[in-house]
């Protein structure tokens, strides 16, 4: 299948590497690349050995969006035709977002519409100094896709989503960190090593706590007080019996290491 061979699967020891590869088109999404990383993500699912994801780009590109050349290319469609075409993106971007694991985006270079949509499914979005960044689809007449009319007002807030959409202009990534759409920006020599060290830090956190704090934010900005409260209720018993705190008790009374720890930040150099 060419979006398999257009999609690199690798693993830096816990975490999963996924990394669109589409050259002559900045890592354009096409439908079977759509495929391929649904399909990929389904198995870091279900796989315990997977404890994090990041997700990047090669070719000093994360994603242009769409391949607009490949659907001028393919011809009149009917409407049943556009519509089952759209089922394998609302299916990718039901996994990213149901994905119980830390997704991590590393974006340097484009990343206009999908790509856009892309990288705000990710839990933590790192991005270069020379990133370019639009919700481009107004451009040519298009609406969002990937989830992105639910991701990016959660984002950066319901008038700015708006004003991101509607005016589809780029933007570059101290805008992007000024918004709170990235957690850092880094030389992008330093993008993927950082978005490593980041993800291969969850090999040391609870799997346990992890799946349920990311079910909980997930629902927290539909949720109420009380409903939330209850979640609290119950997830804190099921991750206080495990063997991961009892170890980290045990940790902390001798005064050993925590099994868990943020990477410390890049320097000013590397930043």
């Amino acid at each position: 299948m060419s979006g398999a061979s257009d999609l690199h699967v690798g693993r830096e020891a816990a975490a999963l590497v996924l990394t669109l590869d589409r050259p002559g088109s900045r890592n354009a999404l096409s439908p079977a690349l759509a495929d391929a990383l649904t399909a990929a993500l389904r198995e870091a699912q279900q796989d315990d050995a997977v404890r994090s994801v990041v997700l990047a780009g090669a070719g000093g590109d994360f994603c242009a969006g769409g391949d607009l050349k490949a659907m001028a290319d393919s011809g009149p469609r009917t409407a049943e035709q556009r519509l089952a075409g759209m089922q394998r993106y609302r299916a990718l971007a039901e996994t990213l977002l149901g994905l119980d694991k830390p997704l991590i985006a590393a974006v340097d270079g484009v990343a206009f519409g999908a790509g856009l949509s892309l990288a705000l499914t990710a839990d933590i979005v790192l991005v270069s100094r020379r990133v370019r960044l639009a919700m481009a689809f107004q451009r040519v007449g298009m609406v969002p896709d990937l989830g992105a009319w639910y991701t990016l007002p959660r984002v950066v807030g319901l008038q700015r989503a708006k004003e991101l959409i509607f005016s589809a202009r780029e933007f570059g990534a101290d805008e992007a960190r000024q918004m709170g759409l990235a957690l850092e920006v880094l030389a992008p020599a330093a993008l993927l090593p950082r978005a490593l060290a980041v993800a291969q830090s969850f090999s040391g956190a609870s799997p346990v706590a992890m799946r349920l704090s990311k079910r909980a934010l997930q629902a927290s900005l539909q949720s109420g007080l009380c409903a939330m409260l209850d979640l609290e209720v119950l997830s804190n018993p099921v991750v206080a019996a495990s063997d991961y705190v009892a170890e980290a008790v045990r940790r902390f009374a001798h005064k050993e290491p925590a099994q868990f720890q943020w990477p410390t930040p890049p320097s000013s150099n590397d930043a």
